[in-house]
C-alpha cells in the first residue's frame, strides 16, 4: 500500500453508466482519493469527450488508448494537451477485411457506412453499420456471446491493430502497439514511476474487453463489477 502513488480509472462501467456523466457519489470519491494519490484516467476514447462527461472533472486524461495525453492545468480549469498522435490508415485494405468478415458471418446488411474511421487512426468495425438505430445497438449482443464467437477470426484478420470487442453491436481497432497497458507503461516510464506505483481500476477486463491487457499484466488491478459500489472496491485507499 505504502508504495502505491497513482490510482488510474476506466471510466464507462466503472465510474459511470456507459456514455453518462459522473454522479455525485462517484465523484466525492474522486475527491476523496485525490488528497493521497495522483489520479489518472485512461481512456479509449479522446481526452475531451471523456473530460466533458465526466463534467470537467480535474484530472489528468490519457486518451485512445495511449495515443493521446492531457495534463490537467487548475490555473484555467482546462485540459493541456501533451501529445496526440495519429497513425496512417490503409483504407483500402481494412474496407476489404471487414467486407470479407461481413460475407463470412453474414453482416451484409447494414445502415450507413461498412467502417467508421477515426482521426487518431483507430477503427471501429460497426457490425449494424455506422447508421444504425441507437435501440438495435443496445439490443444486439449485450454480453457479447455473438462477438465472442469469430473474436479471435478478427483478430487473426487485424493482425497490425489490438482488437476489441466495443460497445454492444461493434469491434475497436487501435494501431499496434497501442493499449492501456502500453498507455500504462508509457506513463510510469515518462514520470518516473514503477508499476507497483500504480493500480488500475476497470471493469471490462473479460476477453475481447478494452481493460484485459492490463488486468493479464502485473499492475495490481481492483476488479469493478457495479459502478454504484465503487466505494466498497477502494475502501482500502479511500
Amino acid at each position: 500500500m505504502n508504495t502505491v502513488k497513482v490510482i488510474a480509472f476506466d471510466l464507462d462501467g466503472t465510474l459511470t453508466q456507459h456514455k453518462t456523466h459522473l454522479g455525485e457519489k462517484n465523484r466525492s470519491i474522486l475527491d476523496k482519493l485525490s488528497e493521497k494519490y495522483k489520479l489518472l484516467m485512461v481512456g479509449a476514447g479522446q481526452c475531451r469527450r471523456i473530460f466533458n462527461q465526466m463534467d470537467q472533472y480535474p484530472i489528468d486524461i490519457i486518451g485512445n488508448y495511449g495515443m493521446q495525453y492531457c495534463r490537467y492545468d487548475a490555473s484555467i480549469k482546462d485540459l493541456v494537451p501533451v501529445f496526440d498522435m495519429k497513425e496512417p490508415c490503409e483504407r483500402d485494405s481494412v474496407d476489404k477485411r471487414i467486407s470479407m468478415l461481413r460475407e463470412r458471418y453474414g453482416f451484409t446488411s447494414y445502415a450507413g457506412d461498412n467502417v467508421e474511421y477515426h482521426d487518431s487512426g483507430v477503427v471501429t468495425f460497426p457490425l449494424l453499420g455506422t447508421a444504425a438505430k441507437i435501440e438495435d445497438k443496445l439490443a444486439f449482443d449485450p454480453d457479447r456471446k455473438k462477438r465472442s464467437v469469430f473474436y479471435q477470426d478478427v483478430k487473426e484478420t487485424f493482425p497490425d491493430y489490438t482488437v476489441f470487442i466495443g460497445g454492444s453491436s461493434s469491434f475497436d481497432f487501435a494501431p499496434f502497439p497501442y493499449n492501456k497497458f502500453y498507455a500504462l507503461s508509457k506513463y510510469c516510464k515518462d514520470n518516473g514511476l514503477s508499476h507497483d506505483n500504480v493500480v488500475y481500476v476497470g471493469d471490462d477486463y473479460g476477453p475481447g474487453g478494452n481493460d484485459e491487457a492490463v488486468y493479464n499484466s502485473d499492475f495490481r488491478f481492483i476488479c469493478v463489477d457495479d459502478y454504484t459500489k465503487l466505494d466498497e472496491y477502494l475502501a482500502e485507499f479511500i
